[in-house]
């Protein structure tokens, strides 16, 4: 028992000592503290038709917790979803596998490791929400309890689900990053437009925040004699909060039936670990090894008898990035399963056949996501291969290496997005078509500067989740492809962001080579 408690700790620590965690944490914290606005801001999270809560212990508690729950759900699994990658690679799952450990006590322990991470980044966010309560409150009285329940019952069983949930996809679906990604992002977006009015369907959110979203329209509706075709909102509002009418919250009574199936959902996770426990490979990996059978070839057949040296075309030097620039778009293009292509494909086919304001809205941005596995390592790859050594031995790595990693990267996603660049160029919407170009060329920026902040590939995988699905809920600010209006200082500023992500991408990458 010492052994698994220990196993525990150490997974813990280390992945919470990695920059990934902690640039994740600082992110997180700065997310955290939008989830309720500022008495003067400009947008809102929570909004029931045109009124917002009084800024109470109550109102502060359960919206913080919804929001918790339903970012570090989104966030959380990319954050943690490769705890047996990393005993792969580092050798740590070979020694593992030489002990006593069942798979089970393995699998559990990583879903604890997660949980404890999770939970980690929670409590500090607990925290900070009680900061901001004191910050912003409308005169009301601090009551703990009000902070208390709705964490204990929302967030707190939602974060170990998503850890059980990180282990069981890595467990089936570990070899196959990308598909992972996306059965994900598809999960996820499934569980958040599940509707929910009785409380046997309270009891199937996994997330805990329908039963709460339904409380506050129902207050609403009572206080203001609404009718029943209330406008709920979750999620960044932006304009007109001013005019926005109040109302007091004062918390809930959970059902028993509720509580209890809180309850419920933790051990059914337990209960799948044990399931999944049977299909662990338990670091038994049998690499798949071509055929080296070959047919002898003699001297003879080859002619290598006859070869006169002198003969031989002089070897000259070819100093263009234009081959590179072709090595490295073959790398990406070939990089994953093949089959995946057949995805990438299908969705060019919906950029041509699908209108035009949904191919644009919704159908990009998805596509995109799903070539983050090949883009996510772009400018760290030579470091995860142990080649970097070699990479940067070569002439002037920075202006011909680097340089046509990244426009490899831009070539290719414009040669997905290039269906719907088509069609706009037909339409003379040179608007659209330049803000698409732009797109691609920010996204590829923020995944080279990320990799190299982090030496990882992990909060950009997290971010670009995040942005992803903010555009397809038509969230303004995150769109970075111009998929809805903006005025001519929007795109500016996506242009000057752009500028100094490659700036500061290069003056990262040139530090890394004068420290070999």
């Amino acid at each position: 028992m010492n052994s698994f408690f220990t196993t525990i700790k150490l997974d813990y620590l280390q992945r919470t000592r990695s920059y990934n965690f902690l640039i994740t944490l600082c992110a997180s914290l700065a997310i955290a503290y939008t989830f309720v606005p500022e008495p003067n801001a400009n947008y809102s999270t929570i909004r029931i038709s045109n009124y917002v809560g009084f800024y109470n212990s109550s109102w502060f508690g359960y919206v913080t917790a919804i929001m918790s729950s339903i970012f570090l759900s989104l966030i959380g699994f990319y954050l943690i979803n490769s705890g047996i990658k990393r005993d792969i690679d580092t050798k740590v799952g070979q020694i593992i596998a030489t002990t006593k450990t069942s798979n089970f006590r393995y699998l559990f322990a990583k879903v604890l490791s997660n949980y404890l991470i999770l939970l980690t980044i929670l409590l500090i966010i607990f925290f900070m929400s009680i900061v901001l309560f004191f910050l912003y409150n409308d005169g009301f009285p601090f009551e703990p309890l009000n902070f208390i329940k709705p964490y204990l019952l929302i967030p707190i069983p939602a974060m170990f689900l998503i850890s059980v949930l990180a282990v069981i996809f890595e467990v089936f679906l570990g070899k196959y990053n990308t598909i992972m990604n996306i059965t994900f992002f598809f999960l996820f977006s499934f569980l958040m437009i599940f509707q929910a009015k009785t409380e046997i369907q309270y009891s199937l959110d996994i997330f805990g925040n329908k039963i709460v979203i339904h409380h506050l329209e129902e207050t609403v509706r009572n206080i203001k004699q609404l009718d029943n075709n209330i406008d709920m909102n979750i999620g960044y509002v932006l304009g007109n909060v001013q005019k926005s009418n109040k109302f007091e919250f004062n918390g809930m009574e959970f059902s028993t039936l509720f509580i209890i199936s809180r309850f419920l959902w933790v051990f059914i996770g337990f209960i799948a670990i044990i399931s999944v426990s049977s299909f662990f490979h338990r670091f038994n990996l049998k690499e798949r090894k071509e055929s080296t059978k070959k047919d002898k070839i003699t001297l003879h057949q080859t002619g290598i008898n006859n070869i006169q040296l002198f003969n031989l075309p002089k070897a000259k030097n070819n100093y263009s990035v234009i081959p590179l620039i072709k090595t490295e778009f073959l790398l990406l293009f070939r990089k994953g399963k093949r089959w995946l292509w057949l995805i990438n494909l299908i969705g060019i086919l919906v950029l041509f056949l699908t209108p035009l304001k949904i191919a644009h809205q919704i159908v990009l941005p998805i596509l995109w996501f799903f070539q983050v596995n090949r883009i996510s390592d772009l400018t760290t790859k030579e470091n995860t291969n142990n080649i970097h050594y070699f990479t940067f031995s070569s002439f002037k790595p920075l202006r011909r290496i680097f340089f046509s990693q990244i426009i490899a990267a831009i070539f290719l996603m414009i040669f997905l997005a290039s269906p719907l660049l088509i069609r706009f160029a037909f339409n003379g919407n040179i608007i659209a078509f330049g803000s698409i170009i732009s797109g691609g060329v920010f996204i590829i920026a923020l995944a080279s500067t990320l990799g190299l902040i982090t030496k990882g590939k992990k909060l950009f995988e997290v971010l670009f989740f995040m942005v992803t699905y903010m555009n397809i809920n038509k969230i303004p600010f995150t769109d970075y492809f111009g998929g809805t209006n903006h005025t001519v200082v929007y795109f500016i500023t996506l242009f000057v962001s752009s500028i100094f992500l490659w700036s500061l991408s290069y003056f990262l990458k040139k530090t890394v080579l004068q420290s070999l």
